[in-house]
């Protein structure tokens, strides 16, 4: 799997492609600035790349313009945006084309190596993987929002699914059984209007949902699927 990463911190930088390489994976270019990592996605079609948010020159949101302007111009790059902020605005946007192959990460929470390699292969299979932080600041609840149709448990369960967690890591956590959250996220999709025959990624459309925001949802035609 070819991964592009984009960091300017050179030891962090040099830790991520140690860590990836020894991890399997195929790192084809460390760059450090956002025209970098934009010719560097266009020359190696990584299948999956690293992003920090701020990087130079202003050391703002060049990173972030960086990953959205690669998924503009082709087939979503799957982006997994590691960052010491929540910078919601952009997060929300990354979610906006309902592609998939998102994640959302906090440098200081990530504790363990295998957390972390798990969620840049949920990217980059096109799921998404939002840390517990950036989902809660990104939730915006509107008036008439189907999501408030939702039980609490229900709620629950697609909380973790905006975390990128599999049935079985949600049954886990909520202590139920695999057939328990399958039947809930059903009852998701049913009160959403997600039904069965729609073409897009349905847990996709579903996060997007609970996260909110003042965007219109996109058509399921748009998205990459599963």
């Amino acid at each position: 799997m070819r991964v592009v990463i984009a960091e300017d911190n050179v030891l962090l930088a040099e830790g991520l492609n140690l860590l990836l390489t020894s991890a399997g994976f195929q790192v084809a270019a460390t760059v450090a600035d956002g025209p970098s990592f934009l010719a560097a996605v266009a020359e190696h079609q990584p299948d999956v790349t690293v992003v920090d948010v701020r990087l130079p020159p202003s050391f703002r949101d060049e990173g972030i313009q960086a990953a959205l302007a690669a998924r503009r111009t082709g087939p979503a790059v799957p982006v997994l945006v590691l960052s010491q902020y929540v910078e919601r605005t952009y997060a929300r946007e990354l979610l906006r084309d309902g592609r998939g192959g998102v994640g959302y990460l906090l440098k200081d929470r990530v504790s363990r190596v295998e957390t972390f390699l798990d969620a840049l292969r949920r990217v980059a299979d096109g799921g998404t993987a939002m840390d517990p932080e950036v989902v809660a600041q990104l939730l915006v609840r509107r008036d008439g929002d189907a999501v408030d149709t939702l039980t609490p448990r229900e709620l629950e369960v697609l909380r973790l699914m905006a975390q990128g967690r599999d049935n079985a890591a949600i049954a886990a956590e909520l202590v139920v059984t695999e057939r328990a959250v399958h039947k809930h996220i059903g009852n998701i999709f049913q009160k959403l209007g997600l039904t069965p025959d729609e073409s897009g990624h349905r847990r996709v459309l579903a996060v997007l949902r609970y996260l909110g925001g003042d965007h219109d949802q996109p058509t399921p035609s748009a998205l990459g699927g599963r």
